[in-house]
């Protein structure tokens, strides 16, 4: 079986957490991982005119960096969390542009997207599509075979973005089992 490389995003307007996996014949090992942080909008008060120059700024630096990740590591192909849940609808909007920089970084590496419920990647993980983000965490280390102590500083939201690009590898595989 060729290696695969696959990365994975939790988008997110503040911070974007991103993980590369690598799998050959079956067995999954940790590329690298880490999060876009925008900031919360530090000084991004929208100016006279209506527009949100701050937002802007922090869509750009999701591309970018993104960029920057997809350019350094050349993944196969990209998994990403879809939106399902936020606070009220100016959130639900932010946080679909923020997801849309994302795609549109993949897109300008050539990548197309494969999108995932964040039930459905908690509960190929951890077993249950109720997880919590710390359960999610275990399991992502347990399946990368990463000790706790060396995983111990990632941010929740790469281990999310892992877990994405597990469930991304899984369901590859399951398609694969499937067509035989």
């Amino acid at each position: 079986m060729a290696a695969i490389t696959v990365i994975g995003i939790d988008p997110g307007s503040q911070r974007t957490g991103w993980g590369v996996v690598r799998e050959v014949s079956g067995i999954l090992a940790l590329v690298e991982c880490g999060v876009v942080r925008t900031g919360a909008g530090r000084g991004s008060a929208a100016p006279a005119g209506g527009g949100d120059s701050g937002f802007s700024r922090r869509l750009a630096r999701i591309y970018h960096e993104l960029g920057e990740v997809l350019a350094r590591h050349r993944p196969d192909q990209a998994a990403m969390e879809q939106i399902f849940t936020a606070k009220n609808a100016a959130s639900a909007l932010k946080l679909g542009q923020a997801r849309g920089a994302a795609v549109a970084a993949c897109a300008a590496a050539g990548l197309d997207v494969s999108d995932y419920a964040p039930t459905l990647v908690k509960k190929s993980l951890v077993g249950t599509g109720r997880a919590e983000k710390e359960q999610v965490a275990f399991m992502v280390r347990r399946l990368l075979n990463v000790r706790a102590e060396a995983a111990a500083h990632w941010p929740l939201d790469a281990s999310d973005a892992l877990a994405v690009a597990i469930c991304h590898l899984g369901m590859r595989r399951l398609a694969a089992l499937q067509r035989r």
